[in-house]
């Protein structure tokens, strides 16, 4: 028990510098965006990958450090980051133009929430695949629970009319990167050995 003790607080303190690594990276996504868009001569959709790249650092980094991947599975997750970008943000323009009975507030949790949902999906799907990945549904669970849930934060920053500041970036970077390490570390709830992702055996590793 003495000895679980300090691993714990360890594992945590890892853990708050995931978490502080998000907001920093969530940061730089917001300073980026008033750049970024500067460059008209580019596809909408290559603006918003670069817009994900600092994030997409902090994912090469976990799951190259948090997992026994190799440099080029790292490299992929980190650029399935930029592309989850893209698609979240698509799929929030896209609901949000569908909902236009809708008030404005709603209007931004719908978006946030499909996009959250989206772009941890998206990741946590493909780094499932990647050689030492966790497959187990139970492991990423958290991670979609809470990309999902902070993505709603779209709503307060348009509330709010932030433009080169965001809350949704800092916080929702945070989370799925806290979620992505847990997951990498297999953190797995009891129940989620009975759980299994396409390719792996129930109960398997």
């Amino acid at each position: 028990m003495t000895d679980a003790i300090p691993s714990t607080d360890v594992s945590r303190h890892a853990l708050l510098k995931v978490a502080a690594a998000g907001i920093v990276t969530g940061i730089l996504t917001s300073l980026l965006l008033p750049v970024i868009d500067r460059l008209s001569g580019l596809p909408g959709d290559v603006r918003i990958a670069l817009v994900g790249v600092p994030f997409a650092v902090l994912v090469f980094i976990l799951v190259w450090r948090h997992s026994a991947n190799p440099w080029w599975a790292a490299f992929i997750a980190a650029v399935v980051t930029m592309i989850a970008f893209v698609c979240a943000v698509n799929a929030a323009v896209f609901v949000d133009r569908q909902a236009v009975d809708a008030g404005k507030t709603l209007r931004g949790v719908l978006a946030g929430l499909t996009g959250g949902f989206i772009g941890a999906g998206i990741m946590a799907l493909v780094v499932a695949l990647l050689p030492a990945g966790p497959r187990h549904l139970g492991a990423w669970l958290p991670m979609l629970l809470v990309g999902t849930v902070t993505g709603a934060l779209l709503a307060l920053d348009n509330a709010l009319g932030l433009d080169s500041t965001s809350v949704l970036f800092p916080v929702w970077q945070a989370c799925v990167a806290v979620g992505l390490a847990q997951a990498l570390r297999g953190r797995l709830p009891r129940s989620a050995g009975t759980i299994a992702l396409p390719g792996q055996a129930p109960g398997g590793t």
